[in-house]
């Protein structure tokens, strides 16, 4: 137990236990009563229940609410000056300025941490919850791991614990640790149910929701979703809401719903969605590299436009550059051969999965040019990359371009699905007399159902749920003008 105040502070206001919020109060009422307490406290526990008071509201504000909390941690340090108060106000400060897209942010951020480190505060799970913030908000998830043997020696409370896992779990899932991050996640949900801590069951079910999609863990990831929204609801949260799309994205690319997922990626584009991970430059360079494979360079030029490439520190910065070039041209040698090597700048935890889809993007767009050996070369580095995430939903998917090398894959055929799919596939099954063509998605079911399999095993090769075969089944049999599985195996025989 630290000297600091115990294990939340918030043990002398009413209706508060220590360490938690209020269970059934909104998060703004629980921030005001923090805020109110601070009033009367003395200036080291009042810069640690402004801190609390940031804390409740953090998951349900915007960032112009978080100004009230850093005038109180500013007015507390300034009073006492103690190396306490300082990380407090820095977190604060640097948080504030980072969600408001402000320069100083990281200045903040890196001083925190530094405090942290100097003083051995970790048996204080006040700091340490400003530490592991400080480090999430730079964008270095990688060092959430760090604090994870910290927060199981501490005493803290179910919601506390939960809170606190959450970020861990998002910070190595975030790093490329799937696998531990998915576990992680889970137990926070579970702990911030049993408390009735909805702001934050909703934040760690959204985040759960991005890693079961790419773990290939789909009918899980749509509940998940489908929990988060809900939740986020009940609780008005602002934050949730934010990312629930990247969410969404996550899952339509999983499972090969390709109209789906572009019609997201152009709802997040638009959003500036991704800014919180970094990851605002990837959606918009994924979208035009729909477009500019789909043939349609024009599009693509017009997304990439007027937007800067960040600087090589911003995650993914060093290949950002020679993929927009490349997307420009995705036809030249030079580009392709200059984002291969822009690929080995690649090197940190957090470039782990966009490593992985680069190298999968160009691998597919050799095969489909012919140059199978290239192409085999790229896919198996993207399949490393995806089975050493524990990726397994996204190493499936690429497993199907290595397989289609093993056919006669057309040379000169351009495709931008999110999924490696046979362009043949909807040749297979034109559409009757004017009625509208499959979709890419519809394609896919087609075949597998065509090729003789049940629902159930076209679910289990296409990675969707028995729902969705069947959802997708019924508008092939409308458009196709076929009343069965028969008829549907007989158009493509006629077709072939």
């Amino acid at each position: 137990m630290s000297a600091g105040g115990g294990r939340g502070d918030t043990g002398e206001i009413p209706g508060l236990d220590p360490g938690s919020t209020l269970t059934g109060v909104s998060t703004e009422i629980t921030a005001e009563r923090l805020l109110s307490a601070a009033d009367g406290a003395d200036p080291e526990r009042a810069a640690r229940l402004a801190f609390r008071a940031f804390v409740a509201l953090s998951r349900t504000a915007d960032s112009h609410q978080m100004l009230p909390f850093l005038a109180r941690a500013r007015k507390a340090h300034g009073a006492i000056r103690s190396p306490r108060t300082e990380l407090i106000y820095c977190t604060l400060a640097g948080t504030a300025a980072t969600r408001a897209g402000l320069p100083d942010g990281p200045e903040h951020l890196d001083s925190a941490l530094r405090i942290f480190d100097q003083n051995a505060f970790g048996d204080d799970p006040v700091l340490v919850e400003c530490a592991l913030t400080a480090a999430l908000t730079l964008m270095r998830p990688h060092e959430a791991r760090r604090f994870a043997p910290l927060v199981d020696a501490l005493d803290l409370t179910p919601v506390d614990r939960a809170r606190l896992l959450a970020m861990i779990g998002a910070g190595d899932a975030w790093a490329g640790h799937l696998v531990r991050g998915q576990a992680e996640l889970r137990e926070a949900v579970r702990l911030a149910a049993l408390c009735d801590s909805l702001d934050v069951q909703a934040e760690a079910t959204s985040w759960l929701a991005k890693c079961d999609a790419l773990r290939g863990d789909l009918d899980e990831a749509a509940d998940h979703l489908d929990q988060a929204r809900g939740l986020a609801a009940r609780v008005g949260s602002a934050w949730v809401a934010r990312h629930l799309p990247e969410c969404t994205v996550a899952l339509a690319f999983a499972r090969g719903d390709h109209d789906a997922w572009v019609g997201l990626l152009e709802l997040v584009v638009a959003t500036d969605a991704g800014v919180t991970a970094g990851l605002q430059h990837e959606y918009r360079w994924e979208l035009a590299t729909h477009h500019a494979l789909a043939g349609r360079p024009g599009l693509a030029a017009t997304l990439l436009a007027d937007v800067a490439d960040p600087p090589a520190s911003w995650p993914g910065g060093p290949v950002l550059p020679a993929w927009r070039a490349w997307l420009l041209d995705p036809d030249s040698p030079a580009t392709a051969a200059a984002l291969t090597a822009a690929l080995g700048k690649l090197t940190r935890p957090i470039e782990q999965l966009l490593a992985a889809r680069v190298a999968w993007l160009l691998g597919a767009h050799h095969g489909r040019s012919g140059r199978r050996g290239e192409a085999a070369r790229l896919l198996e580095q993207a399949s490393a990359g995806y089975a050493r995430a524990g990726a397994a939903g996204m190493l499936a998917l690429v497993l199907k371009d290595l397989r289609l090398l093993g056919g006669q894959p057309p040379a000169g055929t351009q495709g931008a699905g999110p999924v490696g799919v046979d362009p043949s596939a909807a040749a297979a099954f034109p559409g009757a007399a004017g009625r509208p063509a499959l979709t890419d998605a519809e394609a896919r079911v087609a075949a597998a159902i065509a090729d003789g399999l049940s629902n159930r095993e076209a679910a289990q090769r296409l990675f969707v749920s028995v729902k969705t075969i069947e959802f997708h089944l019924g508008n092939i049999f409308r458009k196709l003008g076929v009343r069965n599985r028969t008829e549907l195996a007989a158009r493509r025989a006629r077709t072939g």
